[in-house]
């Protein structure tokens, strides 16, 4: 590939410390070497995307990993404010589950307002790389093992 690929900036949202653990080791185990950028509630996650208060100099994420059950504002509204934001409105958002796939199909999210994947908790390294890969445009520090 061409030379000047910058790491995708990941930004997790997250409130089980447990689950946190899970996908750290999911980049581990996947050899991911992006920085995974993670906040534990969806106010933190909007201040984050809009780089308010102590997130004035967030990067501006590239790939969101949402948890849907979150505190104070809940991952729903943040899907929502990601995909109505001009500049953020490209970015795929991954939801993050530990809800069976059809159930969430059913639940409809968000009409106007879709995730780009569903990746189910537990998260599996494997299928959580190639989802991040079935998204061409980024370019996925992952150190190959021949």
């Amino acid at each position: 590939m061409g030379s000047g690929s910058s790491e995708a900036v990941i930004l997790l949202v997250e409130d089980n410390p447990g689950d946190v653990r899970l996908i750290e080791e999911a980049f581990t185990d996947g050899n991911i070497e992006n920085t995974l950028n993670t906040v534990t509630d969806g106010q933190a996650a909007l201040d984050f995307i809009y780089r308010r208060g102590t997130y004035e100099d967030a990067p501006r994420p590239d790939i969101v990993l949402l948890d849907l059950k979150l505190p104070k504002i809940d991952g729903e509204d943040v899907l929502h404010e990601i995909k109505h934001h001009p500049e953020l409105d490209h970015v795929p958002v991954i939801v993050l589950t530990g809800m069976d796939e059809d159930l969430i199909e059913s639940r409809d999210l968000d009409h106007d307002a879709d995730e780009d994947a569903i990746l189910e908790k537990p998260v599996d390294p494997g299928e959580f790389v190639s989802i991040i890969r079935s998204f061409e445009q980024f370019r996925l520090a992952v150190m190959r093992e021949d």
